[in-house]
């Protein structure tokens, strides 16, 4: 849908929203369940890997409850329109994740910039794109952390939601598969590939998702590709802006790139990268196992598309009982010392100056978000 360009608006309100920050969230969360966006506005440039055209976005505050937005301008008659960022709105997962509106606005290959939006705990960010495509940069996701920390993180006040995984689910695709497991904090995620050649062969990672251990693990894992399959892309218009400035190029018997690989296992880390990036389009925080054999980008849309149609399958934050303590009858009347109060936040909590004005959440559940 158009929307408004009034960036100095949406930055009040996400001022405003700020306000405050550093204290305790309802129900006695740490601070660290708000949600988040990004202190101030930062600019990049490149080339799109597979359109070869240049392209500038703009990372920018979002105000709370916004989400990932993509505002496409340079559409036919001046127009720009919004696309959301979330599973309902991929459009094509070949070789790259495509986001698509109902008017035909389409932003292509968001799964490096997405895993660095998430990965770095970035909740609400506008990204302005003034072309179908994001910038490649260096093939992996390293400018964008860059960009991330030089615009920093702020919170906001609300809180953030999270979908917890409670059920296994599944999905298959040949010989690939993938599947979302239980598991008891964060989000992990367990990738193995597996090619026909020397040159990559069966690697395996488990990797635990923090900002820390993407930064150093995981952000600088490049794309890449084989020399064989070249003129085949060219035909089909993809990877036009391709060089070895961002991407590792293979060869029959050897990497093409004169400095080799960033790691040993750096094809690995890199289907680990552009998963991180693909499970984003949830909307929200996943705590859960990701695993997943030989995945792309058409298997990560649909292992995800099947957590989220399945219901059983997973909870939000919000829908988890918030843990309820038994309170003394005495206490009530304990010198008129007991106070009620947060009931317009669907949580009353109780003090009592004799227990060194400690708060106990006292309501079983947070209000729905829709």
């Amino acid at each position: 849908t158009d929307r408004p360009r009034d960036n100095g608006a949406e930055k009040d309100n996400v001022l405003r929203q700020t306000t405050g920050a550093t204290q305790t969230t309802h129900f006695g969360q740490p601070a660290r369940f708000r949600q988040t966006t990004l202190g101030q506005s930062v600019m990049l440039q490149g080339i799109g890997v597979h359109s070869g055209a240049p392209v500038t976005i703009s990372l920018n505050p979002a105000s709370a409850d916004k989400g990932v937005i993509f505002r496409r301008s340079g559409l036919p008659g001046g127009e720009s329109r919004d696309v959301l960022a979330r599973r309902e709105f991929v459009g094509a997962t070949e070789l790259c994740t495509v986001i698509a509106e109902p008017g035909g606005a389409s932003v292509s290959t968001i799964e490096h910039l997405m895993a660095a939006v998430a990965a770095m705990n970035v909740d609400n960010v506008l990204v302005e794109i003034d072309g179908p495509e994001v910038p490649i940069m260096d093939g992996s996701s390293a400018a964008f952390v860059a960009a991330i920390d030089e615009a920093g993180v702020v919170e906001l006040l609300p809180q953030r939601r999270t979908l917890k995984v409670v059920k296994p689910v599944r999905i298959e695709v040949g010989r690939a598969w993938a599947e979302f497991l239980p598991a008891a904090n964060g989000f992990t995620l367990d990738v193995e590939i597996d090619f026909p050649t020397p040159l990559i062969g069966r690697q395996r990672r488990v990797f635990a998702l923090t900002p820390d251990t993407f930064r150093r693990d995981i952000a600088r894992a490049r794309t890449f590709g084989f020399m064989k399959d070249v003129e085949f892309l060219w035909k089909k218009n993809l990877a036009l802006g391709a060089s070895l400035e961002n991407t590792v190029a293979l060869g029959e018997d050897r990497i093409i790139n004169p400095e080799g690989t960033r790691y040993p296992d750096e094809f690995v880390r890199h289907k680990i990268l552009d998963a991180i990036g693909d499970l984003s389009l949830s909307g929200h925080r996943i705590e859960g196992l990701y695993r997943a054999h030989c995945p792309g980008h058409k298997v990560n849309a649909l292992v995800l598309e099947a957590l989220l149609a399945d219901r059983s399958s997973h909870v939000f934050s919000d829908e988890v009982p918030v843990r309820s303590v038994q309170v003394p009858a005495k206490v009530a009347v304990l010198r008129g010392s007991a106070k009620l109060g947060g009931a317009k936040r669907g949580a009353a909590t109780l003090g009592d100056a004799a227990h060194g004005e400690a708060l106990w959440p006292v309501a079983a559940y947070a209000a729905s978000k829709s």
